[in-house]
């Protein structure tokens, strides 16, 4: 009915012979493949990327320093007042308003204290390098 009679022929003619091949491994490998190219761009294209913003995330809760500014989960801005302990941090939203947030909750740090430190110092050197060029 959903089959036409000489591939039915030719069926019953493999079945009559009997099976002499072994399954090799290009015949194994044949469907196999592609799914193997799938998940390998797959995890080119989104596992690794979202690991690396993870760990840089990590990496700039861990390294948060007294006078940060920070953006928390609800979109708070504020500066890190003190640092309590290994998940607390004690922020203040306006001169007079502190708060203690858990480190997890921040999502961003706009403005690193020691960035800013590294920054005036280059500037702090670069006008003393410029004049003595210029004589």
């Amino acid at each position: 009915m959903f089959i036409t009679p000489a591939w039915a022929q030719e069926a019953t003619k493999d079945l009559s012979e009997g099976i002499t091949e072994a399954p090799s491994f290009t015949n194994f490998m044949g469907p196999i493949a592609p799914l193997i190219l799938i998940f390998f761009i797959f995890y080119v294209m989104v596992i690794r990327p979202q690991n690396k913003r993870m760990q840089e995330h990590r990496r700039m809760i861990d390294n948060l320093e007294k006078g940060d500014r920070v953006v928390t989960g609800g979109g708070l801005i504020a500066s890190v007042r003190k640092v309590i302990g290994d998940d607390e941090i004690e922020l203040e939203l306006a001169p007079g308003v502190i708060v203690t947030a858990m480190r997890s909750t921040l999502m961003l740090v706009r403005d690193s204290a020691a960035l800013k430190r590294a920054q005036h110092a280059k500037d702090a050197a670069k006008p003393a390098t410029a004049e003595t060029e210029k004589k």
